[in-house]
């Protein structure tokens, strides 16, 4: 008992870090496959939450360079609202003579882009649960492995009946877009040469019982920026329905 006691609280910190965050990914898997014959759909889901896995595992080694790249969350963050639009409109709308093998293939490659964009957070969060363990951060990693197919599974099945959980989905990439671009290095210096009060520093454990200085916009400007990510990318999509429809 002596040996577990000292990983109980970072086990269920990392649960709970896996609950929260495996929503994101449920609702692009969900999304994507929606269109999929029955039979491919549950495929698709487990391929799709298989390379969300696997990217995790490749930005967990990569995680501290690729944070310090300029306007890397820049472009992930117009590439995820472009992508938001994607699954609002429905790609593969007037496309049945495409084959369906190449339909799953095409929603597992919409999944691992998306899940490239949003995998930095998830994998810093789940780290710093893991204070550094290894054997913690696999654990983590393979822990949202079977809450990211249950809820893409469940979100499925609930945008079948309602479709306008489609929009609220596309939106919420949308709202994830605006609060990365915002967030990004370059971005907050240039609103800190603007005004030095846009920017606020706090403070996060850092997984090892001590703590780590965090930098962000405040939250007038994070949220702003998440809410007209969220509006951008239901405008667009809502606009290019309607120009299809008329074209139709």
């Amino acid at each position: 008992m002596e040996f577990i006691s000292p990983y109980i609280v970072p086990i269920l910190q990392i649960i709970w870090i896996d609950l929260l965050l495996s929503g994101d990914n449920a609702i692009v898997i969900a999304l994507a496959c929606r269109q999929l014959p029955e039979k491919q759909r549950k495929l698709g889901m487990l391929l799709g939450a298989g390379t969300a896995i696997g990217l995790r595992i490749i930005f967990a080694i990569f995680v501290t360079y690729l944070l310090q790249v300029p306007f890397l969350k820049v472009v992930g963050g117009l590439l995820l609202l472009w992508i938001g639009v994607k699954l609002a409109v429905g790609e593969d709308d007037g496309g049945h003579n495409v084959e369906s093998s190449d339909n799953m293939w095409r929603a597992v490659r919409t999944i691992a882009i998306a899940d490239a964009v949003m995998s930095l957070d998830n994998v810093i969060a789940i780290a710093a649960a893991a204070g550094g363990n290894i054997w913690l951060f696999i654990f983590g990693l393979l822990l949202s492995i079977p809450l990211i197919i249950f809820g893409s599974t469940l979100l499925s099945t609930i945008m079948d009946r309602f479709p306008i959980i489609i929009w609220a989905g596309a939106a919420l990439l949308g709202w994830i877009a605006g609060e990365m671009i915002v967030s990004d290095g370059f971005v907050m210096e240039w609103l800190r040469s603007i005004n030095a009060g846009f920017i606020t520093t706090g403070s996060a454990s850092d997984g090892h019982g001590g703590t780590v200085a965090i930098t962000k916009p405040v939250a007038a400007i994070y949220y702003g920026a998440a809410a007209v990510g969220a509006a951008v990318v239901v405008a667009i999509g809502y606009f290019m329905k309607k120009r299809e429809a008329h074209a139709g």
